[in-house]
């Protein structure tokens, strides 16, 4: 079997990264975690000084931008200048500053580049807001999830908790989700949308096992059987 492409997009938690690191293990392929690239911009932007709406000093910032990534046993490391910030990129202030500066189109072209080239060689599963609608329109397969805004605030406080980064409450996790949507949908720039050829699923009362099982009923039997290429 040749290499194919799947994309994975929704709002911020539903559900969308976790499904890809599932379905990834569940297939054998690369697993590129996007948003992690744009929360690294974010975080960058935030160590300069500098506001990630700020569309002329970022710019600026893109041309000495050094962004690294690197697998290790199957896991996506996120390098910012050297230094390994995959835990420092995830939390809420990070969370907002990356969908802030992801409107910026300059940004968004110099991670898109770099995406693309890694997909082009391989079989990949990516995560995002606008993988099938503008990384990678042509990837065979396309999914959406969607969850209510309630139950994705309830997952991310849950996520944070577990991480230990519990500074915020519920309804400040509520209205940074409610942000996010408004952020990520009406941005002039490959906005958040849903495509016709892609398959919507509702995860607002699923489990994460019963959300993977509706994904790989979608898929054709050929590439649950033998899939073709194995994570680095």
């Amino acid at each position: 079997m040749t290499s194919y492409q799947i994309a994975i997009d929704g709002p911020s938690g539903s559900g969308k990264s976790t499904l890809a690191k599932a379905l990834s293990r569940k297939l054998g392929i690369l697993y590129l975690d996007t948003g992690a690239m744009y929360r690294a911009c974010g975080l960058k932007a935030l160590l300069s000084g500098i506001s990630p709406k700020d569309e002329v000093l970022v710019g600026e910032m893109l041309k000495t931008l050094d962004i690294d990534i690197r697998f290790s046993d199957g896991e996506q490391h996120i390098f910012l200048d050297g230094r390994d910030v995959s835990c420092d990129i995830r939390t809420p202030e990070v969370s907002v500053a990356a969908s802030d500066i992801s409107a910026i189109p300059a940004v968004r072209l110099k991670m898109v580049s770099m995406q693309r080239e890694i997909a082009s060689s391989r079989s990949v599963v990516l995560d995002g807001r606008d993988i099938g609608s503008y990384v990678l329109p042509g990837a065979q397969y396309k999914f959406f999830l969607t969850a209510d805004p309630e139950e994705r605030a309830r997952r991310r406080l849950a996520e944070l908790t577990q991480r230990g980064n519990h500074t915020q409450t519920y309804e400040e996790v509520l209205s940074d989700i409610l942000y996010r949507d408004r952020q990520d949908s009406t941005r002039a720039f490959a906005p958040l949308t849903k495509m016709p050829d892609a398959v919507e699923i509702d995860t607002t009362h699923n489990s994460q096992e019963q959300t993977l099982q509706m994904l790989l009923d979608h898929l054709p039997a050929g590439i649950l059987a033998s899939p073709e290429n194995r994570k680095e």
